[in-house]
């Protein structure tokens, strides 16, 4: 299916600030770039490149004052996502060597703190893909979705604990969940089509029987209809927007929208 989507930042600068985004996807095996726009208001120059997560990031200078980044692409992408109860859990020996790191414990998931939850929740569903969905079906239903719960600083266990989060909090703990049972899993955020309430979204993949699968526990089922912006360890890797001025950097506004599209851009 094709996707039109589209992001704007309004931002406000006490003094001029460095930052980094992450607001243009790259294509891939689910989803393919066909056009995109890319406008700043003020216009500022500026740079990209591609992180160790392989991710697009662009470097710029928001000026004192006020400044408007919009962007716009048009996605080729798949309408539904992969399901394989049958798929298993890979041997670690057997890990292509860039997943490796995803089997770590990081910022966000505490994953060394986590094994025992993660048993009692799978119980007796077969290693691999069957017990990733167990995982995410659980958080589905013992999690409530709820604003304003959490901040920068919460992590798995806080999101437990609270028994609420939102959907960077329930990616959280499904990658933690999965990392305990040796199961490679990222963080992703993108766009989700007929997401509502319509924001940036966040859920996760796991490395199974060879390959990426997507899940998603603030769905009810898997739905396709995505576009990926960046992949991470965790929410600390994938920030739609990191600044470093000496002065604060306030986002005043922010608009996403996601549409679908058949004719051209």
């Amino acid at each position: 299916m094709k996707l039109i989507a589209h992001c704007t930042l309004m931002l406000s600068a006490a003094a001029d600030c460095p930052v980094v985004v992450m607001l243009r996807p790259r294509g891939g095996n689910a989803q393919w770039l066909i056009s995109e726009h890319l406008e700043l208001l003020p216009w500022v120059p500026s740079t990209e490149y591609i992180d160790s997560y392989g991710n697009l990031c662009q470097r710029l200078v928001v000026p004192q004052g006020q400044m408007r980044i919009s962007t716009k692409v048009l996605m080729q992408t798949d309408a539904q996502i992969a399901v394989d109860f049958s798929a298993m859990r890979m041997p670690i020996d057997q890990l292509p060597d860039e997943v490796l790191l995803y089997l770590l414990q990081s910022r966000h998931c505490p994953s060394d703190k986590m094994a025992e939850r993660a048993q009692s929740i799978v119980g007796l569903a077969q290693p691999g893909y069957a017990q990733v969905d167990s995982i995410c079906t659980w958080i589905h239903h013992n999690l409530a979705y709820c604003y304003g719960v959490s901040g920068g600083s919460t992590d798995a266990l806080d999101t437990l604990a609270q028994g609420a989060g939102v959907c960077r909090d329930f990616a959280h703990v499904g990658i933690a969940l999965c990392r305990s049972l040796g199961i490679a899993a990222r963080l992703v955020v993108g766009y989700l089509h007929e997401l509502q309430p319509m924001d940036l979204h966040a859920w996760f993949e796991a490395f199974i029987g060879g390959r990426w699968y997507t899940f998603d526990a603030t769905q009810p089922n898997p739905r396709g209809g995505r576009i990926v912006l960046a992949y991470g360890r965790d929410a600390a890797d994938v920030a739609f927007l990191s600044d470093y001025g000496p002065l604060p950097l306030t986002l005043t506004e922010m608009q996403v929208s996601v549409q679908s599209q058949d004719e051209n851009f």
